[in-house]
This record gives structure tokens, sequence and C-alpha cells, in this order.
């Protein structure tokens, strides 16, 4: 504003002197002058905006936890017979780990035992895989019994990865109430369970991980899944708190929100006629993802001590839309929040637009079929 003022002050101070003492190229060549001035001016500016705003955003970015490497480290997976729990545990056979894995089957617990065995040879290694039939939503004392059976085969739990959960796609009005109860025990008190029997034995050592499997119906609310959402939701606002509770202790909480993913539980949830086809519409629009590259993604932020593990564009987007007061430690992820938060909340508005749209489809096409 002043160089403006000034400027214009001495372009009328100029007009009346021109023919005096200056011509009219030394006028230009002073208006030329003063306007790179003031362009100089406010890039200055905007760059000493920029370095404060980086400045500030290190400032308030937490720590990130020590890193705990996966060699020679007990990596216990809750759901591991299958799907993301199987694959997290291969993949951390392969980088060194002893494993358990946890789950209620045991034929399928023997199944996977034999497919992680097969990833590396465990016998020159010194290492193992040990097999824990359980049911992580049954009786507390059962579970934390189980898993320090585990503990005294293995050696303390480093890295708990809570896997073991359900899905049931349905309209709100359809579903019946006993689902509510079982996808709340099985997916959200699943987790609690386990983590307490392993926390004690983390904040002792002073080093831990536990991840949480939610999912991206974890993050907003999607028609057909007002069960599966609200018993993934829960996990967050647990998540968010333990988190704080044990970082003093060294310990990382990481919520990993997969997409729809090859596993047999998602192709379960797509057998008869229940899921909605809205729901089978809005779910199409992110694609299904492999598992193995799910579990890598989870693995590795789990390692640098990340509370959100988001995967594809689609979860990075939504990941930062719904980030709010989650906690973060990643100085890159707090500048990209920070700087495009705007037009972030204007894309998740597209969406909701969109998939109002295939909702309002649906519904015109069910009362068209009643009207025939």
């Amino acid at each position: 504003m002043f160089t403006a003022l000034f400027s214009e002050k001495i372009y009328f101070t100029l007009c009346r002197n021109r023919n005096k003492r200056f011509g009219i190229h030394r006028l230009l060549l002073i208006l030329l002058c003063l306007a790179v001035f003031q362009t100089y001016c406010s890039i200055m500016l905007y760059l000493v905006l920029i370095v404060l705003f980086v400045v500030v955003v290190f400032a308030v970015v937490s720590s990130k936890p020590t890193r705990i490497p996966l060699m020679g480290a007990h990596v216990m997976v809750t759901g591991g017979s299958s799907g993301i729990g199987l694959e997290i545990a291969k993949e951390c056979a392969r980088r060194g780990s002893s494993i358990s894995i946890i789950a209620r089957n045991k034929s399928k617990l023997d199944e996977a035992k034999s497919e992680i065995e097969a990833v590396v040879d465990f016998e020159a290694s010194g290492r193992k895989v040990i097999c824990v039939p359980l049911d992580v939503s049954g009786d507390p004392a059962d579970v934390k019994a189980a898993i320090q059976q585990a503990e005294e085969k293995l050696g303390p739990v480093d890295f708990l990865f809570n896997c073991a959960g359900i899905s049931h796609a349905q309209s709100f009005q359809d579903t019946d109430p006993d689902i509510f109860g079982r996808l709340i025990k099985v997916n959200y008190l699943g987790s609690v369970y386990c983590t307490q029997a392993v926390l004690p034995g983390m904040v002792k050592r002073k080093k831990g991980r536990v991840v949480f499997t939610s999912s991206q119906a974890g993050q907003l609310g999607l028609f057909g899944y007002s069960a599966y959402s609200g018993s993934k939701f829960a996990l967050r606002g647990m998540a968010e708190t333990l988190q704080m509770e044990v970082k003093p202790h060294n310990i990382a909480v990481t919520m990993a929100f997969p997409p729809d993913t090859d596993t047999p539980g998602f192709h379960l949830e797509n057998e008869g006629d229940l899921k909605p086809e809205e729901t089978k519409l809005i779910s199409e629009t992110s694609g299904v993802h492999s598992a193995t590259s799910v579990s890598k993604k989870i693995i590795e932020d789990s390692l640098n001590g990340e509370f959100m593990s988001l995967i594809g564009l689609e979860g990075f987007l939504l990941g930062n839309i719904v980030s709010g007061m989650s906690p973060c430690n990643s100085t890159m992820s707090a500048i990209i929040q920070g700087l495009m938060m705007g037009l972030f909340r204007i894309v998740g508005l597209s969406f909701l637009k969109n998939f109002d749209a295939v909702v309002a489809k649906c519904s015109k096409k069910r009362q068209t079929k009643k009207e025939k």
C-alpha cells in the first residue's frame, strides 16, 4: 500500500515537471523500478509468511517414537488366519520376526501357520510361529491368559496388530439389533481386550507398537454400514485416547484405514442379498486393493510411528479431510493439511454429493419397481 501511494505521488510530481528536468523515458523507468520494488516486497512477505508457517508446524507437530526393528521381535496378529492379518504375519516373518497368530478356527490357523513357515526357514533362524486358538471377543480373562501363554513361548509382544474383525452391510432398519452388539464385541472390544493384555509389558519395557485395523467406513458413514461403521468409529476414539496415554512410554498407536481389500471377509460380505445396491455402487468408486499391498503399508506406518495409515489416493484424501484433532507426527502431513484443508473439504463435499445421487437413484429405481 505504501509503495502504491508513493508511486502515485511520484507519478504526478514527475508529470508536472517532466518538461523542466525529466523526460518521459525517465518517468517510465522510475515507475518500472517502483513496480519491481513493490513485487519484490510482496514476494518477500509471502516467503516470510511461509517460513513462519513451517516454523510453527515444526513447533506443534509431535515427535516420533524411537523406531523398533522387526528383526527378532515378537509380532502378534489377531485375525491372523486370513486376509490382511495373514499377509501382515507373512511380511513380518520375512523381516525376521517370530509370529503368533490368533483366530477362532484351529484348522484355519494351522493352514495359515504352514503358509507363514513357507515364507522363510524358521528352523535355521531359530524363530517360531505359534497358533493361538481364541475368540478375542470372549472373556477378557481368557484373552489375557492365552496371550500370556504366547509370551511365555516367544517373549513379550513388541508389535500387536489388531486385525480380527467382521463386517455386515445392511440398511439400518433391516439390521437385527443383535448384529450391532456382535460387531461392537468383535471389532471394538476384541481389540480392547488384546491391547490391555499386552500393554503392561510394553509400558514396563518402554517400547511397543499397537495397531488397530479400522476401515474407510470408520472415517465416514456410508449407506448400509450403520452397524459396521459404528464399531469402527469407536476404535478411533479409543486409539486417540490411548496414544496420549502411552506416548510418554515410547509406545506408538497406529490407526489403519484400509479400503475394500481382496480378502475372504470381503467376498463373504458380498455374498447373498443383504448388501444394499447403494453400498455396492458407493464401494465401487474406490476399487479393491490387494491384501499384500495394504499389509505392507500398515507395517511401514507402524514402524514409522504414524498415527494414521492411509492407503491409496482416495485414502490419502479422506484421511486428511477427516484429520481434525487427530495426532500427527509427520511434518509433511501437517503442512499439507494446513495449506489444503479448505480444498480437501470441497473435495469431500463433492464425494458426498455423488453418494447422495447414488442413493437417490437407487431409491427411485425401487419406487418404480413397486409401482409396476
